[in-house]
């Protein structure tokens, strides 16, 4: 897992750096400079290289400034274009400003864009607080549209270093190199999009304490764990759904053949009688009952280790006394629930429902089903991903998988993890039902190993991580524009083999059928 910051976070770590380690700040913005350049080496430069570093006053100027004087002394012909006014220079850009005079350095008034192969933008950095306008916002739309490759030192110029919001105008990299640690907003989109490849460099800066954010990385797989090699379909999980209403048998398949395809051993659906004949077609494997009285409920209430509730369920009054009896009964046995589509609104329009959240249930809500589960507007939610499902978490003690383009999953511990797998074409109709079946998948995987299993809000990080990772091999062979959910489902099966590596227990050999 990797460490994310939001920009008072940088700050402060910034400042320890300097005032409590002693590392004095001029070694840190030679060190960023240095990072910038070796990350613009990897690519070479042709002897026709021409470079222009853009400036504001500030420190994220300085970094600007010691990576002209680098590349110049590399004899790669650079210019600076001070935007900033100079009497208004930090002290430490002022003095890399004087360094870079005396090493000869050209500073240009009048910039000749067309003539430019690269433009490096160090004008803002993580510390601006307001829209961007007048001067400067005519400046990055010129630097925009300049036929050059396009480098951002620490943060693309306009993106907001916390949400990722385009504040007023963005500078559209193709590369961002940013310092010690990723910004949140370098996690969420736009700012994510405006950042283009992103590569965090280390210059020496640490937090000195563990960190609350993350975001999982292909390694991470490695803490879900194999198939025990005497395990039989009931060691690998029984999951058990309550989903599909009369003409929404869909999204019920789409779970429970994700499921499947992550892992579980078996997957029952409790469903209304006209899905049956369609889902025992489309998942032969799946038992299907559509019986729902107490006896009935009781027997598959014991006999499941997780329970999904709410993939097309519906919202009719059938559909709110099936999923309150499995919302409640499952609450008081403490078994892993995770409530997804129509589970959540019903949620919305009774909130007394909260009483049967906590630390076992997991919400996936997509930004519509959260703006009506905490009276939010899409746009406020949008501007606070991170505090939107903080707070619902720290509330309710569930864990939140606030679905965007940038997932987010929080616990009612303070832990935050923003995903970054996943591609546009997973914006389709069914995506978020095989959410639901991996992540109850996922919670099977750790049953054979009680002692062993992580929290449950890193359990739910890994899911989605996995779900993005599936859809992005689902892209990779199709493309983004027809990849359907199904293709997702079909996508686990080989992401699973692929990446997972196994950390908890195993014994090698084969598997056997148990009764």
């Amino acid at each position: 897992m990797k460490e994310i910051v939001t920009c008072s976070e940088m700050k402060e770590w910034d400042r320890r750096t300097i005032q409590e380690m002693g590392i004095p700040s001029c070694v840190l913005m030679e060190r960023a400079a240095l990072k910038v350049v070796k990350k613009m080496e990897k690519k070479g430069f042709s002897p026709k290289e021409y470079v222009l570093v853009v400036c504001g006053s500030g420190n994220n100027g300085g970094d600007g400034i010691a990576v002209a004087r680098l590349l110049h002394l590399k004899g790669i012909r650079t210019e600076v274009f001070l935007a900033g006014e100079e009497k208004r220079m930090t002290p430490d850009a002022d003095l890399q400003r004087k360094i870079a005079v005396n090493y000869q350095v050209p500073f240009v008034n009048n910039p000749h864009w067309n003539e430019y192969t690269t433009i490096v933008d160090a004008i803002f950095g993580v510390g601006l607080q307001r829209d961007v306008e007048g001067k400067y916002y005519q400046l990055i739309r010129r630097m925009n549209e300049a036929h050059a490759r396009k480098i951002a030192v620490d943060i693309p110029s306009g993106v907001n270093g916390d949400n990722g919001r385009e504040m007023g105008i963005a500078f559209l990299a193709d590369l961002t190199v940013t310092f010690a640690f990723r910004k949140r907003g370098l996690c969420f989109y736009p700012g994510r999009m405006y950042a283009g490849r992103i590569e965090v460099a280390d210059i020496g800066i640490y937090s000195g304490k563990e960190n609350q954010t993350w975001h999982l990385e292909k390694k991470d797989l490695g803490y879900l764990p194999k198939r025990i090699a005497f395990g039989n379909k009931g060691t690998f999980g029984k999951v058990l759904f309550i989903a599909g209403s009369e003409g929404m048998c869909g999204a019920a398949f789409l779970s429970g053949a994700a499921a499947f395809a992550a892992g579980a051993g078996m997957v029952k659906i409790q469903t209304v009688e006209e899905n049956r004949i369609p889902l025992q077609t489309l998942l032969p494997e799946a038992i299907v009952s559509c019986s729902f009285n107490e006896e009935e409920n009781e027997k598959a209430l014991a006999w499941c280790d997780v329970i999904v509730i709410g993939p097309g369920l519906g919202m009719s009054g059938k559909s709110r006394e099936r999923a309150q009896w499995f919302l409640s009964r499952g609450h008081s046995t403490g078994k892993p629930m995770i409530l997804d589509a129509d589970a959540l609104n019903l949620l919305a329009v009774n909130p007394q429902w909260r009483q049967y959240l906590g630390e076992n249930v997991i919400v996936t809500p997509h930004l519509g089903e959260m703006s009506r589960l905490c009276s939010k507007s899409i746009g406020e939610i949008q501007n606070t991903m991170a505090e939107t499902a903080a707070e619902f978490s720290k509330e309710t003690g569930a864990v939140c998988v606030l679905k965007d383009a940038c997932t987010v999953v929080t616990d009612g511990k303070g832990n935050t993890y923003l995903n970054l797998s996943g591609n546009a074409g997973m914006g389709t109709a069914g995506s978020g039902d095989v959410l639901s079946g991996v992540l109850a998948a996922v919670c099977c995987m750790y049953l054979p190993y009680p002692d062993q299993t992580l929290d449950r809000g890193r359990q739910a990080a890994l899911g989605v991580y996995l779900h993005g990772l599936a859809g992005d091999m689902a892209a990779e062979k199709l493309g983004m524009h027809g990849m359907t959910a199904r293709d997702i489902v079909r996508m686990l099966p080989e992401t699973l083999r692929k990446k997972i590596k196994g950390t908890l227990p195993v014994q090698d050999g084969g598997s056997y059928e148990g009764k």
